[in-house]
């Protein structure tokens, strides 16, 4: 399975890719701020991405099921790579903001699709391909800050852009020569299909009040990943003195922290999904709540242990929400999760930041903190955690 072109290939383009964004992620708040001044909206660094990638996520999936996943793979990568030349030659904050619009539209596919060709193309070990792309994802994604303070001496932030543009060429360019075109309902058949979403059927999930509270929490940790990748480093550069060095070193310490939460999936399959939410969103609470208050370094320390929760959350959650819906409603589910994941990294920076510029630096995240915690009693109040009876062992 692990000779299979398809797979190396997939897991190729999407390490590039995610190194080149690791780098650039780290600089565009601050390249923000030095067109803007500190009170620069940089919130919205994180909402026009999540809106073309709202946007784009059921057009997209519909036509890959038609024409297969191959060419919007491809093309991705191209209009991201795109996006990396905007960023390069803009000389303002609306030409940033466009790029961020242009990038949420070439990484749609690549979090969405990529997963779904992997899942059809290996119907008897889903979890596991699917589980090595997230790590190798996230593995370009804790790479791509460490390789940016390592080169931060040699080339200026600018280069950088061109560095992204370069491997997103790159990538299509392995999409093109290794992937096969996989349309849905090839090999596994049509059983592989997920339905389409429906805004009934989202309307009918949230009827639920453990259904919702759950999405609640989801949309409160889109907002968490959103203010992590724009409204916090801004902060960090503005209030606390970071580097572009240090500011490196704190988003390669969030994606690992990230990546590291994904081994608590088998615990959360032994002692339940709710506790590792309620655990998730409390230390992420905490670390929000401390951090203004620190200094080096146990600011990176702490916001580590804040991105480790968020990340705790994400897996334990999403697993909780495939459990408490029947089968003919996985897919619906899935589109409901990437819905208010989206709703939040749209808001929820852009609320933060202002609420920053009203009522001092610090109050935003404090307020998200408290909402955290808020959300975290809400579903220990929901009902008893229960273990998934029975969890089966992957044999191998």
């Amino acid at each position: 399975m692990f000779r299979d072109r398809t797979l190396l290939g997939l897991n190729l383009a999407v390490f590039l890719i995610m190194l080149g964004v690791g780098m650039i992620v780290p600089l565009l708040p601050q390249k923000i701020i030095n067109l803007e001044g500190a009170g620069a909206p940089v919130g919205y660094l994180a909402s026009f991405f999540a809106l073309s990638y709202i946007v784009l996520q059921v057009p997209v999936g519909n036509l890959s099921d038609r024409l297969g996943f191959k060419v919007f793979l491809a093309g991705g990568y191209l209009v991201c790579g795109l996006a990396g030349l905007l960023f390069y030659f803009a000389d303002s904050a609306a030409l940033i903001f466009l790029g961020r619009l242009i990038q949420g539209a070439g990484e749609a596919p690549l979090w969405a699709l990529a997963p779904a060709l992997l899942a059809i193309r290996y119907p008897l070990a889903r979890g596991r391909v699917m589980g090595v792309y997230n790590a190798v994802m996230h593995l370009g994604l804790t790479a791509g800050p460490l390789l940016g303070v390592a080169l931060a001496g040699i080339w200026t932030g600018n280069q950088a852009f061109l560095f992204f543009a370069g491997v997103c060429l790159a990538g299509a360019l392995v999409i093109l020569l290794c992937v096969d075109n996989v349309r849905a309902g090839e090999p596994a058949g049509d059983s592989a299909r997920q339905p389409k979403m429906r805004p009934a059927d989202i309307l009918a999930l949230a009827a639920n009040r453990e259904t919702l509270a759950s999405l609640v929490g989801i949309t409160l940790y889109g907002a968490g990943y959103g203010i992590f990748l724009t409204v916090l480093p801004a902060y960090l550069i503005s209030f606390k003195g970071f580097g572009t060095a240090q500011v490196g070193v704190f988003f390669a310490l969030f994606y690992a922290a990230v990546s590291l939460s994904q081994l608590t999936g088998f615990l959360s399959d032994r002692y339940g999904r709710r506790v590792f939410m309620i655990a998730g969103l409390a230390a992420a609470a905490v670390g929000l709540g401390m951090f203004p208050a620190l200094g080096q370094p146990w600011i990176s320390v702490i916001l580590a242990v804040a991105g480790l929760g968020l990340g705790v959350f994400y897996l334990s959650s999403l697993a909780y929400l495939n459990e408490v819906v029947p089968d003919n409603l996985k897919g619906t589910i899935s589109g409901a999760y990437f819905l208010f994941w989206g709703a939040g990294m749209f808001f929820g920076p852009a609320l933060v930041g202002k609420l920053g510029e009203l009522s001092g630096p610090s109050a935003g995240f404090y307020l998200f903190a408290l909402l955290l915690l808020l959300e975290a009693l809400l579903l220990a109040a929901g009902g008893r955690n229960k273990p998934v009876p029975c969890a089966p062992k992957y044999s191998g």
